[in-house]
């Protein structure tokens, strides 16, 4: 298995629990949508998984490398983690290309620079390299965040309520792109959404939360969907 997720737990201090025995594998490339209501610890999965949270128990193994465990932490930004979040999280100051650049700082600029087109011919956006995110469509900055997610090659990707600002048409176009997108970078992702047709349309399997834990899962099968 590509990830596997065992017994998570977390709480916040003197709180409930959030994560309650959350256990979870998924295969390479796969798409898992985890579907659950407001509060149900679908954001704080996405946190635990990113390192942006430390569980109180559990272990998380990503393509045979130990995030977590009882005596193991890797820090978020070792993590090799993709995310998208709800606002895309742009830097306004900053042109698209500069954007999809920030995560590549490690690489000579050559690559960098490079690495920038492939990503945006990938979303079909290449006209846009040097405008800023105010001069840009929901649909476009969140093509661009995707971009930029995915522009350091990670090991997974994470994405947290990925269609809340957009408005009911354009997310129905945008749900169709982001599924082709994922599937041709064959990159491992992990979604969470309130929204039942989000999880449908993208995921190949969808885990569904309730009070921190799994209640249930269904398997989608998007060749009958086409039909």
């Amino acid at each position: 298995m590509y990830v596997r997720i065992e017994d998570l737990g977390f709480s916040y201090v003197k709180k409930e629990k959030v994560l309650d025995n959350i256990s979870l594998t998924m295969q390479e490339g796969e798409i898992v949508a985890i579907l659950g209501s407001s509060g149900s610890g679908k954001s704080t999965l996405l946190r635990v998984l990113s390192g942006l949270e430390m569980p109180n128990k559990g272990n998380i193994v990503i393509n045979e490398e130990t995030l977590c465990a009882s005596d193991v932490f890797v820090d978020a930004e070792k993590r090799e983690v993709g995310m998208v979040f709800q606002d895309y999280a742009l830097f306004p100051h900053m042109n698209v290309e500069k954007n999809i650049m920030f995560g590549l700082s490690h690489h000579p600029k050559p690559f960098r620079k490079t690495r920038v087109l492939e990503m945006l011919e990938m979303i079909d956006m290449t006209e846009k390299l040097n405008s800023y995110p105010h001069e840009l469509s929901g649909g476009q900055q969140q093509r661009i965040a995707l971009a930029r997610a995915l522009a350091p090659n990670p090991k997974i990707l994470l994405l947290d309520e990925p269609f809340s600002n957009l408005d009911a048409d354009l997310k129905l176009k945008i749900r169709k792109e982001l599924r082709q997108i994922i599937k041709k970078t064959n990159i491992t992702s992990i979604f969470v959404t309130h929204d039942y047709e989000d999880a449908y349309d993208i995921a190949d399997r969808i885990i569904y939360l309730e009070n921190g834990r799994i209640v249930d899962e269904t398997i989608v099968d998007h060749n009958q969907l086409k039909q």
